[in-house]
């Protein structure tokens, strides 16, 4: 993969983005269109908090917060809410990022991607190999941990890649709804159920016509 111009970057988030919808991650990284919700607001709330705690050392774990990021292989640059460094048997220190989420776990792997990408990005930085994570999850109040397995890696690969070629086609994805969709900061700018069916009348009638 060609490294990328530092000019040239990709949010990690936008990798969060793509894999949960990426009409979504179109409308906000193309349209610029951004509309908060409870969800959202809770979420940025959570996110202030934890990088307002400050650095601090416990029981052989040094914890970094808001850790800036960066890989130039994958043009990625974002930030970490958490990275904790847990002294191993060598002396060394291995980092371990931990991503704060608002809800729940999620049926898919978008919440993984992003950790993934962070873990991608420290280990560009650090010249280190990083085997796992985890997502704290606010409303469960508990972890998940997460291995970077290969397979992890490949599909996280592969979003910054598609996240790229989006971006740089200046097409914004139509439409498809889903019961997720309830949940989107963007759904009024989205319309997914009113455009959908609007496509749906006029594949009718154009296959109408082709009949007649």
């Amino acid at each position: 993969m060609i490294e990328q111009n530092i000019d040239d970057l990709i949010m990690i988030s936008a990798l969060q983005h793509y894999a949960f919808c990426p009409r979504q991650c179109a409308l906000i990284y193309l349209e610029q269109a951004w509309e908060d919700n409870r969800l959202t607001v809770e979420g940025s709330i959570l996110h202030e908090r934890v990088h307002a705690e400050g650095n601090e050392m416990r029981a052989g774990v040094r914890i970094e917060r808001g850790v800036s990021l960066r890989s130039l292989r994958l043009g990625l640059i974002g930030k970490a809410d958490v990275v904790e460094f847990h002294r191993v048997e060598n002396g060394a220190w291995q980092p371990f990022p931990v991503e704060y989420k608002r809800g729940k776990p999620k049926p898919d792997h978008c919440d993984q991607i992003q950790l993934c990408a962070q873990a991608l990005c420290l280990e560009e930085m650090l010249h280190t190999s990083i085997p796992s994570g985890a997502l704290f999850y606010g409303q469960t109040r508990r972890r998940l941990d997460v291995n970077f397995d290969d397979k992890l890696r490949r599909e996280t690969e592969a979003a910054a890649m598609q996240v790229r070629l989006l971006l740089e086609s200046r097409k914004t994805p139509k439409p498809v709804y889903e019961k997720r969709c309830e949940n989107c900061s963007l759904m009024l700018d989205c319309l997914p159920k009113a455009i959908q069916k609007r496509r749906s009348v006029k594949d009718y009638l154009q296959r109408m016509a082709g009949e007649s």
